[in-house]
């Protein structure tokens, strides 16, 4: 159905959107404090705040075992289910160094059926699976950027299941950039089950040394690097103020062998707790 403002609202008549159930013990979609525009998609689903125009929350639930190498199809397009006032649109990543970065990435939820999959990936395009990160690579950003493929990868040899939630952290020290405030931090939450139980990991990535929004000039060198840090969920909870639910208690970071509330730098894959 399509709702009022916090109603959830389908694509294409097919959406079943992110599936609490999805792992063997029950994982409830992480909620904001703030009110926000439940928008569901094959296999996942954003939040998106409304004063913002960007996702607070976002999750999507991968079949490592099911997953398909689909050819990309699909472009970028403005969400015909909300105003187009409410999202962050094509304006703001024009003619500057900002990516359209993936929340729920292209490839999470293209498993199983070849069409289902297809449908899928290509609902990864709607504006507000997007939010602006400074543009170009370095290890810190791949590292993020492939971290759902190193959990898949240790979670196969168990249930080959992985739920994973990811936002940026709507600050209110975020700079001002044409019309709304460009996040300098992103969250993820990676869950998955073991024969002990459910299992996550949470992770942060820090784009501000890259983000100078004084001049207009967005990721101008060489003003700094993406940082990419694995933080206690408690400290995602305390930073996004997002009720994460079982997701807290099921921190490898809260493990008697593993207790810490540092945040850990990650310059490699081996540097990560799981």
């Amino acid at each position: 159905m399509v709702g009022d403002v916090g109603g959830t609202r389908q694509y294409d008549g097919m959406a079943d959107g992110y599936d609490l159930d999805f792992l063997p013990t029950r994982v409830p979609l992480p909620r904001p404090a703030q009110d926000a525009t439940e928008l569901t998609s094959p296999r996942f689903t954003v939040l998106l705040d409304r004063d913002r125009r960007l996702a607070s929350v976002t999750g999507v639930n991968i079949d490592g075992a099911l997953l398909r190498e689909l050819p990309r199809t699909g472009e970028w397009r403005l969400d015909p289910r909300i105003d187009d006032e409410l999202q962050t649109g094509p304006d703001v990543y024009a003619r500057n160094d900002l990516d359209r970065g993936h929340l729920v990435r292209r490839r999470d939820p293209g498993w199983g059926d070849a069409d289902e999959a297809r449908d899928a990936t290509e609902a990864t395009f709607f504006y507000p699976n997007a939010a602006p990160q400074a543009a170009g690579f370095n290890q810190s950003k791949d590292l993020w950027l492939g971290l759902e493929d190193h959990v898949i990868e240790y979670a196969e040899t168990t249930d080959q299941r992985v739920s994973v939630f990811t936002a940026p952290v709507l600050g209110d020290d975020d700079p001002p950039y044409r019309g709304i405030r460009i996040p300098l931090r992103f969250w993820k939450i990676a869950a998955w089950q073991t024969p002990d139980g459910l299992s996550a990991a949470g992770f942060v990535l820090d784009q501000s040394e890259l983000v100078d929004t004084s001049d207009g000039l967005l990721a101008a060198p060489p003003l700094g690097a993406f940082r990419t840090f694995q933080i206690p969920v408690a400290e995602i909870a305390r930073v996004t103020k997002v009720d994460v639910g079982p997701l807290l208690d099921a921190d490898v970071l809260a493990r008697p062998s593993a207790r810490s509330t540092e945040w850990r730098p990650l310059a490699s894959a081996s540097d990560i707790t799981l």
